[in-house]
């Protein structure tokens, strides 16, 4: 059974930083590409980062470009996401997601697996 459980949400202020976890169960980790989206109250889903298979490719919004750097640890079955300058509109449940086709992982209704989430609060 595939379980994607996240960790490491909070409140922190503006500025602060922050790190994502999430272990991976139940599939072979290192054959799948692996993601990060998030949802604000009352909107959509939107893409954070993605990250391919070996590690070597990676992706980000444009609204996290420098602030954000996702991360993976084969031998753990573990991924990342490192938040630097926190800003108060990051707020969001962070989720992380894993594919195996690295062309699904930045879109919601492709994504085959996803994570229960975890809540990021940055206060101003």
């Amino acid at each position: 059974q595939v379980q994607l459980v996240e960790s490491g949400g909070g409140l922190v202020q503006a500025g602060g930083s922050l790190r994502l976890s999430c272990a991976a169960s139940g599939f072979t980790f290192r054959n799948y590409a692996l993601g990060w989206f998030r949802q604000a109250p009352g909107k959509e889903r939107d893409f954070v980062a993605l990250i391919s298979r070996s590690g070597g490719y990676t992706s980000y919004a444009d609204s996290v470009k420098g602030r954000f750097t996702i991360a993976r640890d084969n031998a753990k079955n573990t991924v990342y996401l490192h938040m630097n300058s926190l800003k108060p509109e990051d707020t969001a449940v962070y989720y992380c997601a894993a594919d195996p086709d690295i062309f699904s992982i930045s879109t919601v209704s492709s994504v085959n697996y996803w994570g229960q989430g975890t809540q990021v609060t940055v206060s101003s």
